[in-house]
């Protein structure tokens, strides 16, 4: 067994932040990381979402991103300077390892044991696909599978979902589809003003700390005119249905009414991936976990990043930082971080 202060599940954002405090606040750690190369789920987004149409991208802690061609895959260009990051940094990072439990004690995989866990395993793994009745007899495929237009030219194509991932698809796909459909469970709220940052997270935490499941960040920031929105508008196909209520062979129907299509793409989002903290009872009786900051409030020594307030960019540093600051605090006793 190696034992070490924490152990950070996840090589993202949050968790390459968090683990670069926790080595400046003076704890041991190791980086557990699913994916067999650096950057996260960046490795896995589609070739055609170049660092210029890229909805927000922060540097992480102690390392700026280099200038990069605005034209470059962000699949590439992220990874490279995460690599860079992770190198430069010294960080532990083993992989790939997919954690498979934590258990009470915080063993992990029966190989470490830890003081303290920081979660940061993200949300990719875990595609949101909603139940609608009926069947559908053309292709579906969620937003994580999206590589590109080409494979849509000519054919019908409904796009689910009011984020930006939708707007990425439809940017692309309105240029070479015979027809796209757009449709949504709510109105779309575009934003042309922007958004706050800190109003986001902090919409956010009010329901994790409330032991609610967290809401999308963009159901809070609303739609940016980012360069996919823009493009998708100049295209025309941000012309919004409200959702369909089945499936059809052909197609999807709100009653008497049907869209025919040929393919439909499910840009409806991703779920926290915590299957392996199920053996520490984290969760409420209503399915979330309630949430202090970034601490578990059943078990202050566990600490989730990346989700809720920080599931995105705009809040993963501070995120990390919060986590290792109060681990510091509570594993430390002794330090300058000695809780008041």
């Amino acid at each position: 067994m190696i034992d070490v202060d924490v152990v950070v599940i996840g090589a993202g954002q949050a968790g390459l932040s968090a683990a670069y405090f926790l080595r400046r606040f003076g704890l041991s750690q190791v980086v557990l990381d699913a994916e067999d190369s650096p950057g996260g789920a960046w490795r896995h987004r589609s070739p055609t979402l170049t660092m210029d149409r890229v909805h927000g991208i922060f540097d992480l802690p102690g390392m700026s991103r280099p200038a990069v061609d605005p034209g470059k895959a962000a699949a590439e260009a992220v990874p490279d300077y995460f690599a860079s990051y992770e190198s430069q940094m010294g960080l532990d990072v083993v992989r790939p390892h997919k954690v498979g439990k934590v258990e009470p004690g915080f063993t992990v995989d029966d190989t470490w044991r830890a003081r303290g866990i920081v979660n940061a395993s993200g949300t990719w793994t875990r595609p949101h696909w909603p139940f609608y009745p009926g069947r559908f007899d053309g292709r579906q495929l969620h937003y994580a599978s999206y590589a590109g237009p080409a494979e849509f030219a000519g054919l019908n194509v409904v796009v689910v979902g009011g984020g930006h991932s939708a707007m990425h698809v439809l940017s692309e796909v309105g240029a070479v589809a015979r027809s796209t459909l757009w449709v949504t469970r709510r109105e779309p709220d575009f934003r042309p003003e922007g958004f706050d940052g800190r109003d986001v997270v902090a919409l956010v935490d009010q329901r994790v700390r409330s032991g609610l499941p967290p809401q999308s960040v963009v159901s809070v920031t609303g739609l940016t005119y980012t360069p996919v929105v823009t493009e998708a508008l100049e295209r025309g196909v941000l012309t919004r249905r409200p959702m369909f209520t089945h499936l059809v062979s052909d197609g999807v129907s709100w009653g008497e009414e049907v869209f025919r299509a040929d393919v439909i793409v499910w840009a409806t989002g991703f779920r926290a991936d915590l299957r392996h903290l199920a053996p520490l009872k984290l969760r409420e009786p209503g399915g979330g976990i309630r949430m202090d900051g970034t601490r578990v409030v059943v078990n202050p020594l566990v600490h989730l990043v990346g989700y809720g307030p920080s599931a995105s960019t705009v809040g993963a540093n501070r995120a990390g930082r919060e986590a290792a600051r109060d681990l510091a605090r509570r594993l430390a006793p002794h330090s300058s971080l000695r809780a008041g």
